[in-house]
């Protein structure tokens, strides 16, 4: 017998923090969930949910040996299509681009049971890059029966596609919700040594680095940038949360393991990364998701990647897409911290914070629920230009 819950998948933190205010709003609105962490990054789901008071409900553990993609999802079909047998959830929720998202979506839909995609919509156009995301939520979007689409942009590019416009739906992205959620809680950090770095006399610069594409001499270009910037800036302090993939972590420890102006954490909590975010004068980032949460703080961002799903972003002024070449990384990040760089007049193009209740109201739709009006006049506004 088919279950009434919407089942909610998460295999990596991100994942985790931008399904949490969808279940919030879910439980608000008296629609039953179940969350379900699938280990891609071992701990990581659990741990983007505490925040929230949240956990999950099924979580899939993976024995995994070599690392890589296609031992992944080897492992994670059979047990994502053994939990749908039992379960056969109303529908399944999927988020953004990673092997969980296309590895769930694909299970989901073999079971004929409908495929929710959050955060659908998102293109470089390029499948190398971002790689291999970029291949993963296109395909995904061939398989959804819905598409929260957090943009307008997002929106006109599933049209493009030929998606139908009735399935998809304008809505904001939810890490607005989770940054707003987390920032109005006010929490104290939990690891002193981003206190201490927030403490400098100079600028407080935040900086991720971790993707597939710039693994190796990417990576190194955007180290030595930030070496150069720290030179340059005596006072400035860097927090680097390092990725727990075991070749980047030996590159950033490397190259700036020994300088006293920066401070590698093991990743953040995500309120201590929030707190983090909300002091910076900089981001410099390859993070999708510190795109769209630094806006809501109108803090700038350098994206050192060569493409960004995100334009939205740099067209409105809060971010700046310069690749992972060292001096173009370091020259624009020289402008910010003196003061050059033209501020942002618009608000953050990513929602107001109420991507969540937009969610909820249209899978009720989707699933024959009567749920609450939620449209609000900027998305609304928005929506009419497609």
């Amino acid at each position: 017998m088919m279950s009434p819950e919407v089942m909610l998948f998460a295999g990596t933190r991100p994942e985790a923090i931008k399904i949490a205010p969808v279940v919030l709003a879910a439980a608000e609105a008296g629609l039953p969930t179940a969350v379900v962490a699938v280990e891609q990054q071992p701990g990581m789901v659990e741990q983007g949910l505490a925040p929230f008071d949240l956990f999950s409900d099924f979580r899939l553990d993976l024995a995994r040996v070599n690392g890589s993609l296609s031992e992944l999802c080897t492992l994670m079909m059979p047990a994502v299509d053994r939990l749908l047998a039992e379960r056969t959830p109303a529908a399944v929720l999927v988020q953004g681009d990673t092997a969980t998202t296309l590895v769930c979506a694909l299970a989901a839909f073999w079971r004929r049971i409908p495929v929710i995609h959050l955060e659908a919509g998102l293109r470089t156009g390029d499948l190398a890059s971002p790689f291999p995301e970029e291949a993963n939520r296109q395909l995904v979007s061939r398989i959804a029966s819905l598409h929260l689409a957090p943009t307008p942009a997002s929106a006109r590019a599933l049209l493009a596609e030929g998606v139908p416009a009735e399935v998809v739906e304008i809505t904001g992205n939810t890490v607005v919700d989770a940054a707003h959620h987390i920032a109005a809680l006010d929490r104290p950090p939990r690891d002193a040594a981003i206190v201490r770095a927030a403490a400098a006399r100079g600028p407080l610069v935040l900086v991720t680095v971790h993707r597939r594409e710039s693994w190796g001499q990417g990576i190194a270009n955007v180290l030595e940038a930030v070496r150069d910037v720290v030179r340059e800036f005596p006072d400035a302090a860097v927090v680097l949360p390092v990725h727990p993939n075991p070749s980047v972590r030996a590159q950033v420890f490397l190259m700036l393991g020994d300088h006293p102006n920066v401070t590698i954490t093991e990743p953040l909590d995500y309120p201590d990364l929030v707190w983090t975010l909300r002091r910076s004068a900089l981001v410099i980032t390859d993070s999708g998701g510190i795109q769209e949460e630094a806006p809501t703080f109108r803090v700038p961002v350098l994206v050192v990647r060569e493409t960004t799903e995100r334009r939205e972003a740099v067209e409105a002024g809060f971010a700046q897409l310069v690749g992972t070449e060292r001096r173009a990384v370091a020259a624009a990040a020289r402008n910010i911290l003196n003061g050059r760089s033209v501020q942002p007049l618009l608000a953050n193009p990513f929602g107001a914070g109420d991507a969540a209740q937009r969610s909820v109201d249209a899978i009720g739709r989707l699933l024959g629920v009567a749920g609450r009006a939620a449209a609000g006049p900027d998305l609304e506004t928005a929506a009419r230009s497609l």
